[in-house]
């Protein structure tokens, strides 16, 4: 009896053939690398919970930007650590903050870096809170002036992207009239339009020394069992002014991000976090997995789901292993 059959194998029987029907791929000009910057003079601080990584003072801010140039990353995102913090997180909208001085920097000297602004409270506030606090609770209508002027303040440094992570209701709206009202309208908005109130964002907060001091966040970041609420917080973005869309994390999420790629035509951007980038690397450590195997075949999986840019803390390795490629 003849059997009928197809023969998929026919495609993959080499590397030139497997390349030659690839259908999904990850460049350098996808990724962007996050930059935590911090007060004082030469401070280099590892950050113990994400092998790889640090606190910068400006006067190493240099070096780091240098190696970046030279991977051809092309994209960072800068967060700030200040000395001083308040109920009110004033650092993070004064003209001369942390990551305002960053932003200057990275432009005056490497003027052909995209420079992204993330535009957030919680690592200025004193309760470490995303928004104003009042009786134990985050004022939501309050704390958008706060981060308007932010924004206004980063635009005015000269981000080219404002970012803004902190799941306020109608915070692009208010950021979009800031900005307009500044004289900044060509400035966009990279919303994180999607961001759960996830336990894989520790080791940043070890980073940036945002962790809340008294409760948690779920008020405000999205339940993880939820998905057909990603569209209505997506849809209200798009409708409030946001040029991008950003889902946050990224490796739980995919479907989200696949469902935001077949809803919107705006760009599509992952925030690969820093629970999952340390996950890879303390496995790595242990020689339990190949990390360059693992970490590129997740960052394509993001891609295969419909993202179109990624923020990573892997983008110095990734280009390094791309230009191996």
């Amino acid at each position: 009896m003849e059997i009928q059959f197809d023969r998929h194998r026919r495609l993959r029987q080499s590397d030139a053939m497997r390349a030659l029907v690839r259908e999904t791929y990850l460049r350098v000009e996808d990724l962007i690398y996050p930059i935590f910057v911090v007060e004082g003079k030469k401070k280099k601080n590892p950050v113990a919970s994400m092998p790889g990584v640090y606190q910068l003072s400006l006067d190493y801010l240099r070096e780091e930007m240098d190696e970046v140039v030279s991977l051809g990353i092309q994209s960072v995102i800068v967060f700030g650590v200040p000395l001083e913090k308040d109920e009110y997180g004033k650092q993070a909208y004064h003209d001369h903050g942390i990551v305002q001085e960053a932003i200057r920097f990275i432009k005056k000297e490497y003027p052909q870096i995209v420079v992204v602004a993330d535009t957030c409270l919680c690592q200025y506030t004193s309760h470490g809170h995303c928004g104003i606090v009042e009786n134990g609770k985050v004022l939501n209508d309050p704390t958008l002036n706060l981060l308007a002027q932010t924004a206004v303040s980063q635009a005015k440094a000269g981000a080219d992207i404002i970012a803004p992570s902190n799941m306020m209701d109608g915070f692009v709206a208010a950021i979009r009239k800031g900005l307009d009202e500044a004289g900044f309208e060509h400035v966009p908005i990279m919303s994180y339009a999607v961001k759960y109130a996830s336990s894989f964002y520790g080791p940043f907060r070890d980073a940036a020394h945002s962790s809340p001091q008294f409760g948690d966040r779920k008020t405000y970041q999205m339940d993880p069992a939820n998905r057909r609420e990603a569209l209505r917080e997506a849809r209200s973005d798009v409708k409030e002014g946001a040029d991008f869309l950003m889902v946050k994390p990224a490796l739980s999420y995919l479907d989200i991000i696949r469902d935001l790629k077949n809803e919107f035509d705006l760009p599509i951007v992952a925030y690969n976090v820093s629970g999952e980038y340390s996950m890879i690397k303390a496995a790595a450590q242990n020689g339990w997995i190949d990390e360059k195997a693992v970490v590129l075949e997740m960052l394509t999986s993001m891609k295969r789901a419909g993202t179109d840019l990624i923020i990573t803390y892997f983008a110095k390795d990734v280009a390094r292993w791309l230009k191996e490629q």
